[in-house]
């Protein structure tokens, strides 16, 4: 059984007064059928009634849960202050919770049960590259619309899905280059064994030849594995003398490597690594011990001096607790609710997906991290932070872009993808063209 490191047990909360979030309890076990069971009476149109059907779909068991139950809340946040301004087009949003269990069958059965049986007019979801890509083909062939807030490697552009964490150019690119004037031009590439780390990477080292640095090795573990011994005396035999770690890793993954990276007396001094799917709920279970003088590359920290900022921080802490903190993805994961809401009042309808998809590009909003927008690819315009974690355990941010970057989801830097674009307000362009 995975440890949960101290954390609150998450807790689904029944249907509440008028004006508060509505929320369904679903059970977490891994499903047996491929099909909702030809008993279930079939669910009312989604958008009928008083009353607008939305699925949150994450971890909330397995090695994911560490950064996937705080993305839940954010978004449950964000329903509820919806519903307490009067929700969309008149109805209450009511959010149908699964459980995706860090496992990505389990994952596309829940798209497909919140899609079939509770007929829901959008999914929140997903937070590993593995979980999206199981998805993925549900959400195509029924034509239906998923939300997706974490950071990615790229390489895809969905018509079905809204992407609003950083494209490669908007975080990993961005990271490399600082690293490369800052801190040394050798890298010791580590990460979890699936899509994102292993295309992550494949970026990484195009981008350093291009660039003048040098892999001097990678490596990579099963997601969840704490066996990372072999890693670090890798990394020690090909940076004798120091080096930059750039870090993949998922989920309780770092736990074992950060400690292990400390106790074998590498630390940030010598060999200072870059995360990029570390953030203050991570630091905050890992142990700030093991991580104070490391980096991470986000779009978003909570030290992020912006009114919106500390609204969010605010409301944040006053529905879960001041002893909890807010990251990147879960700032993505609140933003994409108001743009999922904002694209469904401007089309006037929650139930024609086209008219939603059409009327999402172009969306603008005042984000807790600078103002984004909806663009044409499916992908939002960020801004790029990197931070240093602190005595407290939050992020000193030592680089911020002045402006929001625009998303570029085919990289530039890998042969087969350089020159393609990809635009969704253009039937002849859709999801991968050449650029002339």
């Amino acid at each position: 059984m995975t440890k949960q490191f101290g954390r609150r047990e998450f807790i689904i909360l029944g249907s509440t007064a008028a004006g508060s979030v509505f929320l369904k309890a679903c059970a977490s076990s891994t499903p047996t059928a491929t099909s909702p069971s030809p008993e279930a009476s079939p669910a009312a149109t989604a958008a009928s009634g008083d009353v607008i059907k939305v699925g949150i779909l994450h971890s909330l068991s397995g090695t994911m849960a560490i950064s996937e139950k705080s993305v839940v809340d954010a978004e449950q946040l964000a329903v509820e202050e919806i519903n307490n301004a009067g929700g969309v087009l008149g109805k209450k949003i009511e959010a149908i919770v699964e459980d995706g269990a860090s496992d990505w069958p389990t994952f596309n059965e829940k798209a497909k049960k919140l899609i079939d049986q509770d007929k829901v007019v959008t999914v929140f979801g997903c937070w590993t590259s593995a979980s999206r890509k199981a998805v993925l083909p549900t959400f195509e062939s029924k034509n239906h619309m998923l939300w997706y807030p974490v950071q990615y490697e790229g390489q895809e552009c969905s018509k079905n899905i809204f992407y609003t964490g950083a494209a490669p150019n908007q975080q990993i690119e961005p990271s490399v280059e600082w690293l490369l004037k800052n801190k040394g031009k050798e890298f010791f590439l580590v990460g979890s064994d699936y899509v994102f780390p292993r295309t992550a990477n494949t970026i990484i080292k195009a981008q350093l030849e291009a660039l003048g640095g040098k892999t001097v090795g990678e490596d990579y573990i099963p997601l969840g594995g704490t066996e990372v011994t072999p890693i670090i005396s890798k990394i020690k035999a090909a940076l004798p003398n120091g080096g930059v770690i750039y870090n993949t890793l998922n989920g309780d993954s770092n736990v074992a490597f950060f400690k292990q990276l400390q106790g074998a007396g590498m630390g940030p001094d010598k060999y200072p690594s870059m995360s990029v799917s570390i953030a203050e709920e991570e630091v905050k279970a890992i142990g700030v011990e093991y991580l104070k003088g490391h980096y991470a590359a986000w779009n978003y920290f909570q030290t992020v001096d912006t009114p919106e900022s500390k609204k969010f921080v605010e409301a944040f802490k006053k529905k879960y607790g001041d002893d909890r903190v807010v990251n990147d993805p879960m700032e993505a994961a609140y933003i994409m609710v108001y743009l999922w809401k904002q694209s469904v009042e401007k089309a006037a309808t929650a139930d024609d997906l086209e008219k939603v998809r059409t009327a999402a590009i172009g969306q603008t909003f005042d984000a807790p991290e600078g103002k984004v927008t909806m663009e044409p690819n499916h992908h939002i315009s960020k801004f790029v932070r990197i931070g240093e974690v602190r005595d407290d355990g939050l992020f000193e941010i030592v680089y911020s872009t002045k402006e929001a970057v625009k998303p570029i989801p085919w990289n530039q830097f890998v042969a087969d993808t350089k020159g393609y674009a990809c635009d969704w307000s253009d039937p002849a362009k859709g999801g991968k063209y050449k650029m002339t």
